[in-house]
């Protein structure tokens, strides 16, 4: 079903719920795992995910349709992360560093990651490429997350983050850099 019927039969009061429940199953894993890429753990990422589709329930009468629907809900789950990291950040007063390194120890003891002699693993290589990721700011790991793993075009990431094509590519390009140079100085 397009996003487009789903629209329409939400708009129904009559199909409302089955409509919704449609969205949700259409959007549920893209969103959580767009979310559990930049918070690590998965009962923060359940949690942000409800949190995600309450907000898209409240104000999906209100969706005018200026962009697609999917980038739409990206938006509401990218802030919810970003207010999510933030929010834990001030709670705890943690510096970057600090909410880095719990979000680093929540990747180490979620994962299978066993040191081995020789040539790396595909898990240590990515554990490796996680652990460059936490080493990024916030947004440019949510650009770098979009355009790598997404394979989102900039002009949707610049519909969800509100940022220009051009300051993308720049993060996106400075995150990369980073990347490469902690996995080759590790």
């Amino acid at each position: 079903m397009t996003d487009q019927e789903l629209l329409e039969k939400y708009r129904d009061p009559s199909s409302r719920n089955y409509a919704f429940n449609l969205l949700v199953k259409k959007y549920q894993q893209k969103i959580y795992w767009h979310i559990r890429k930049m918070v690590i753990d998965h009962d923060d990422t359940d949690d942000l995910v409800q949190e995600t589709f309450v907000k898209v329930w409240a104000s999906l009468e209100q969706f005018r349709g200026d962009s697609q629907l999917y980038t739409w809900i990206y938006r509401i789950a990218t802030n919810e992360c970003l207010n999510f990291l933030n929010k834990k950040r001030r709670r705890f007063f943690l510096p970057i560093g600090d909410v880095e390194g719990e979000l680093m120890e929540k990747l180490e003891s979620n994962s299978d990651y066993t040191t081995s002699g020789g040539d790396p693993s595909g898990e240590e290589v990515q554990m490796a490429l996680q652990k460059a990721l936490l080493k990024l700011p916030d947004k440019q790991r949510l650009v770098f997350n979009m355009k790598y793993f997404d394979d989102m075009k900039y002009e949707e990431i610049s519909e969800i983050t509100g940022t220009s094509v051009g300051a993308l590519k720049a993060s996106y390009h400075l995150a990369v850099k980073k990347i490469e140079d902690f996995l080759t100085n590790r």
